[in-house]
């Protein structure tokens, strides 16, 4: 009752009135008032000293950030993180904690992003305060951006146009030369600018860490005691639906999996941060599938799985790095295209099967040793993840004029 109550109330005239209301309100603040407590601040010189981290919807740093942040910290740099908490706090708090943002920001000396944000768009940053884009994903995958503009998944050109996410980028870091088009594309970037270089993801520098092997299997096992001698089977699907409505796939039938598996291997499910509810585990897959989603890092399970099931995500560019194998779940394939499109034609960029049913996922995983084809992941690897060694923080920060 309450619930048809609220659809009622909110295809009232008034209840639009009200939204169009805020929604101005929004952008006023965010155009007018923002960009005059920025200036105001700004009368005061750089801090040479002073690096911001920039959070828009988690209330922690990201593992995007963890690198630098903890490279940065060794060498005494004064660290600030903001955190807008854009998907759980209220509309005062969150501009409460805009208004602390842009008077630490016009003193700053470098701002670090891993993701798109309106809320620079119309601020006069000023020229001695570089903006780097340090991204949460390698390569180019699915749109995003100018490039899903009209698009069902995307906003409009004129609102693109109007309020960019992408504006005032000094550096915007990719995995490789080969995807450099891309982002330049998305965010509407021309090649001569030279903003979007390949200088290597910071994030994926723990992967070339000698030591991390041992710790991401030690935490593994730790969380999940059964994993010790089964192989693992990391599960990591991207989200389905708006981003503020994220929904978790629920297509792959686990029970067949566990009947035929279990006794060899166990399944760790990632599901993508965005998404809220997440399917609940068959009673009869208790021993062998675990969501891990909050216990596990995405660099843990990515180095301890000996193969991964995904379908859209970014993820594969950064496991390509350990050359095992990859199945793609893509049961909506068709869909899920309509919907956000990708930059690269989807059958000839997965390198490995693109499985459509529960049925063809559990016969691609028993037959995995003799369909396995190392060279097609190798050749994905080079192509996509060239400018990731192991120095891509070191590069990042030289541009900055930092020490790490």
């Amino acid at each position: 009752m309450l619930q048809r109550i609220k659809q009622l109330l909110q295809s009232t005239a008034l209840y639009r009135l009200y939204l169009r209301l805020v929604k101005r309100y929004r952008f006023w603040v965010q155009d007018r008032q923002y960009p005059a407590i920025y200036r105001r601040a700004a009368k005061q010189p750089v801090d040479e000293n002073k690096i911001l981290f920039f959070e828009s919807s988690r209330p922690v740093l990201s593992n995007s950030f963890s690198v630098m942040f903890d490279r940065l910290q060794k060498n005494g740099y004064d660290l600030r993180c903001h955190y807008l908490l854009h998907t759980t706090a209220s509309r005062r708090e969150q501009r409460k904690r805009c208004r602390v943002f842009f008077r630490d920001l016009a003193t700053a000396r470098v701002l670090f992003l891993d993701e798109g944000t309106d809320l620079l768009s119309h601020i006069p940053i000023r020229p001695e305060t570089k903006v780097v884009q340090l991204w949460h994903g390698c390569g180019a995958f699915k749109k995003f951006g100018r490039s899903t503009a009209e698009k069902q998944f995307g906003a409009s050109g004129d609102y693109m146009d109007t309020h960019p996410f992408h504006s005032h980028y000094s550096l915007v870091t990719v995995s490789s030369p080969d995807v450099v088009w891309a982002y330049e594309e998305a965010m509407d970037y021309s090649h001569d600018s030279g903003v979007v270089q390949p200088t290597g993801i910071s994030r994926t520098d723990v992967f070339f860490d000698e030591a991390f092997p041992a710790r991401a299997k030690h935490a593994v096992q730790a969380a999940v005691p059964q994993s010790k001698g089964r192989k693992i089977i990391l599960y990591a699907p991207t989200f389905r639906g708006e981003i503020m409505d994220a929904r978790a796939p629920d297509k792959l039938d686990l029970s067949a999996l566990c009947k035929a598996l279990g006794d060899r291997y166990v399944l760790l499910l990632k599901q993508h941060p965005h998404v809220k509810h997440r399917p609940t585990i068959p009673v009869d897959c208790a021993d062998f599938a675990f969501d891990v989603t909050d216990a596990l890092s995405i660099e843990d399970l990515l180095c301890a799985a000996d193969l991964c099931i995904s379908d859209y995500s970014s993820l594969i560019f950064e496991y390509s790095l350990f050359e095992r194998p990859m199945l793609f779940f893509a049961y909506d394939l068709e869909d899920y295209f309509d919907v956000r499109g990708f930059y690269y034609d989807y059958d000839a960029l997965t390198p490995g099967p693109v499985l459509r049913t529960s049925e063809e996922v559990l016969d691609a995983l028993e037959h995995i040793d003799t369909r396995f084809d190392v060279q097609q992941i190798r050749a994905f690897k080079e192509r996509f993840m060239s400018a990731c060694d192991g120095k891509a923080t070191e590069r990042i920060a030289r541009f900055c004029g930092l020490t790490v």
